[in-house]
């Protein structure tokens, strides 16, 4: 396995090994995603800006486990030509343990501390890196795609309606709410015009009776 397969996965291990530093403690990532919240939303008040903070926190350690998972898997099957049912054993086992060490780790951080909450949020990332591997790139982005735009449409419309009862503005909502509601439109009736996708079987079939013909 040449380098530029097993570089990225390592680099990538030592950033998660920094972000378990003070680099990444609360205080710190709240100098630079409290005055970005504090802007996209005007009017929410401090808890509510403290809670997205959370949220952005803990949404974090499934994006990065989930990146170091995929990077795993691109070394193991391109690089190193595993077969996928092997990279994909060896990339989570390899998450999870790193998710272990990563807390570990914090123990020794002052500002820092150690959760298993964490490791299973680590253990969620590096899970669905590997359903998402093993379902087919495009399948399992059109369908996160569709999950997060139904999330911006419902959740942008309960702020929009909790803001409209409280009598304060939604600022950036009233664009990003309609937007995505579009979006999930042209998509439904692109989807409709084209038909069902043909599945694995029916594709099989095809190149068949094209050889036979």
């Amino acid at each position: 396995m040449r380098p530029i397969h097993w570089l990225p996965p390592l680099a990538w291990m030592g950033v998660i090994l920094i972000l378990s530093t003070d680099a990444g403690s609360a205080e710190y990532t709240s100098r630079m995603l409290l005055p970005l919240l504090r802007w996209v939303l005007p009017s929410a008040t401090s808890l509510q800006l403290d809670a997205l903070h959370g949220l952005a926190r803990k949404s974090a350690h499934v994006t990065e486990y989930a990146v170091l998972t995929f990077l795993w898997l691109r070394a193991l099957t391109a690089g190193a030509g595993w077969s996928p049912r092997a990279a994909a054993w060896t990339a989570l086992a390899t998450g999870l343990g790193w998710a272990c060490l990563d807390e570990a780790h914090q123990i020794l951080v002052l500002s820092r501390t150690a959760s298993l909450g964490d490791i299973a949020l680590d253990g969620v990332g590096t899970l669905a890196a590997v359903l998402v591997a093993r379902a087919g790139w495009q399948h399992a982005a059109d369908a996160t795609a569709t999950v997060l735009l139904w999330a911006a449409v419902g959740g942008g419309a309960a702020l929009l309606a909790l803001d409209a009862a409280a009598g304060v503005s939604a600022a950036v909502l009233w664009v990003t709410t309609p937007a995505a509601a579009v979006v999930l439109a042209f998509r439904r009736r692109g989807k409709a015009r084209s038909g069902p996708t043909p599945s694995g079987g029916d594709r099989a079939c095809r190149g068949a009776r094209r050889r036979t013909d």
